[in-house]
């Protein structure tokens, strides 16, 4: 009889000594558990630090102020100023300096501005406006030195044509100007017959990079 109880209380010890190793090794586990995610959250942290840093370094290098374009204006026969050289079309996302004003192409932000004949009565973002000619767009600006009836004859006229947008500038030299991708060309006024050449061949002409790229669903100040 006495065997039989200190048997039993043998048995019961050992089960009481397996279940608190079994418990023992559960803690264990959840504490490796716990140290192992915390060493890859952290390791996602630092490695998400580095991405961003990485990133942010790649965005400074292409979005600097500088686009990269390197040439100078040929004047044609036809008065149309073209670009001989180079013209970067990379997105940024920073400010870019243009060698000219209005800029006749160059990198540039990824919206563009909405150029289904859209006017602008505020100066708009240069490196949207670009964008608008990479799609096909022709920009009409105009200074304070432009007549205000051959502005709202223009804007008229932009307003009736697809794939064009207008906008003033103050620090471009000539009164009107009519810009494409690549080319530019002064006008003496909303009646100039070289307005209506203008956009004839350079609304989605030739020159443009993106042809059929959309003039809407972009930015619109």
């Amino acid at each position: 009889m006495g065997s039989a109880k200190k048997s039993s209380a043998t048995r019961t010890a050992r089960i009481e000594e397996m279940r608190r190793a079994e418990k023992a090794r559960e803690r264990r586990a959840r504490i490796l558990t716990i140290a192992a995610s915390v060493v890859i959250v952290a390791g996602l942290v630092v490695g998400g630090v580095v991405l961003v840093q990485s990133q942010s370094d790649d965005d400074g290098g292409s979005a600097s102020g500088d686009s990269k374009n390197s040439g100078q204006f040929v004047t044609g026969t036809d008065g149309v100023r073209k670009w001989e050289g180079t013209l970067g079309r990379n997105h940024v996302t920073k400010a870019v300096s243009y060698p000219v004003s209005p800029p006749v192409g160059g990198d540039h932000n990824p919206v563009w501005m909405n150029c289904n004949g859209d006017v602008y009565t505020d100066e708009i973002n240069n490196t949207n406006a670009v964008h608008s000619l990479e799609h096909g767009a022709v920009w009409v600006t105009y200074n304070a030195s432009a007549d205000k009836a051959d502005v709202d004859a223009l804007a008229a006229k932009v307003k009736k044509t697809p794939y064009t947008l207008m906008s003033p500038v103050d620090d471009q030299k000539d009164p009107i100007l009519l810009t494409a991708w690549g080319h530019q060309r002064a006008v003496t006024g909303a009646d100039d017959p070289d307005v209506d050449a203008f956009l004839e061949k350079f609304v989605q002409g030739q020159q443009t990079p993106e042809p059929g790229a959309a003039c809407t669903n972009g930015l619109s100040k």
